[in-house]
């Protein structure tokens, strides 16, 4: 499944598809509607320089059209399909637990629109962590540099299916 915008790639169930599709659907229609109206009321309160509403407005504007960007790449580049069925090898969709520098951390490999509710952690393929974990199997090691530059060991300890 290699193709050429595979680094934007994301994995998800049909059911998180579908949520983030039902987000944006509300994004793009009443969000953008709400916002405009108080914009355009805030716009009527006067100088524009000291109206905070009007700021504020604006500024939630921006936040809200970042995330339709953002929503509408994911759902254009996603790849919708089964949780995958572990095999003891870490893939996207996968619960991961690992001794990571000295610790033990279980989370979920994948993007976190697809964790949904789970109070799992979450780490991209595309992350350091990820990286350097991808396809290993049970009891394999691994390291990566952390942002901070320190080179940190992992160590693969179970590969479980997820359960959303």
């Amino acid at each position: 499944m290699a193709h050429k915008d595979s680094d934007q790639t994301v994995w998800l169930t049909q059911e998180a598809y579908d949520r983030l599709a039902l987000e944006l659907e509300q994004l793009t229609t009443v969000g953008r509607a709400e916002i405009s109206k108080r914009i355009e009321v805030a716009r009527e309160e006067g100088d524009l320089k000291e109206n905070g509403g009007y700021h504020a407005a604006k500024e939630e504007q921006a936040k809200m059209e970042d995330r339709i960007r953002t929503l509408t790449n994911m759902l254009r580049h996603a790849v919708v399909g089964e949780v995958p069925e572990s095999s003891g090898v870490v893939e996207s969709g996968t619960v991961v637990t690992a001794h990571i520098h000295g610790d033990t951390e279980k989370f979920l490999l994948g993007s976190r629109e697809l964790a949904g509710d789970t109070d799992l952690d979450v780490y991209s393929e595309q992350s350091p962590l990820g990286q350097a974990i991808v396809g290993l199997k049970i009891g394999e090691s691994s390291t990566y540099t952390a942002p901070n530059g320190a080179e940190i060991a992992v160590e693969i300890v179970d590969v479980e299916t997820f359960v959303p």
